[in-house]
């Protein structure tokens, strides 16, 4: 059997809005295996960037338990938390969130050398290969297209190797075209060098490359699509919402 690079067990996640209680994830318990692609969907308010949020560390569940890459999360404190997320997880969001001034190297190599580790010019030359921008090292931003910025973004998720890459709608400011050439980049690294990788998306075209489709409503894991079509998502996923 694939030894889960993720699992979510009974995980619950409420927040305060004013004198309510607000439930973004209810008991949810999941395994994301590691070497695969699994996609996160659901209507607005499902709780996806929520789960995706907690799986990666960056909130706390209300209960429940997190184990990525073998390290159950509630025992560590939030320094813990920091060094966990800085070696052994990327983030790739929307926003490609660069540095204008910078170039592409000196972007993929900042978050290592604000944690005060020297990078190797050898290791951002690799970074950069392997979303296939070799070529364009010494290029700023406004230099590149969005797509091109984005692979970038990419780059720097995957400089430390890190155990599971978490996507949080990668595709969404991408016109069609180029978000077909980051999707099947972000296969490649699945199939091609056994990177986990989890994706928030509301795109079943984005959400059909991957292995696996979660679905979520009301904070409940309702569904779990393997190997789907564009379609057959995009179907699911009507139904889902017309009963939301």
């Amino acid at each position: 059997m694939t030894i889960p690079m993720v699992s979510l067990r009974d995980l619950r996640k409420d927040y305060r809005a004013g004198s309510d209680r607000v439930t973004a994830l209810d008991g949810v318990t999941v395994d994301l295996p590691a070497g695969t692609f699994t996609a996160v969907m659901g209507p607005s308010g499902s709780g996806k960037s929520t789960l995706l949020h907690c799986a990666a560390g960056l909130d706390r569940p209300t209960s429940g338990e997190v184990v990525l890459d073998g390290v159950g999360l509630s025992r560590l404190d939030e320094t813990g938390l920091a060094l966990l997320r800085r070696e052994r997880v990327g983030f790739v969001f929307q926003a490609f969130n660069l540095i204008s001034s910078l170039t592409a190297g000196q972007n993929v190599g900042l978050p290592a050398r604000l944690a005060g580790r020297r990078v190797e010019p050898a290791d951002l030359d690799e970074a950069l290969a392997r979303v296939g921008l070799a070529d364009r090292a010494r290029h700023r931003p406004i230099e590149l297209s969005g797509g091109q910025q984005q692979r970038v973004a990419i780059a720097r998720a995957l400089l430390n190797a890190p155990a599971v890459v978490f996507a949080d709608e990668p595709t969404g400011s991408l016109d069609a075209h180029t978000s077909r050439q980051v999707l099947a980049m972000l296969r490649d690294l699945v199939d091609e060098r056994g990177q986990t990788i989890v994706m928030v998306t509301h795109d079943p075209v984005a959400a059909a490359v991957a292995d696996q489709v979660l679905l979520l409503a009301d904070g409940r894991l309702i569904d779990r699509l393997d190997s789907a079509s564009a379609e057959s998502i995009a179907t699911r996923m009507a139904a889902v919402e017309e009963t939301c």
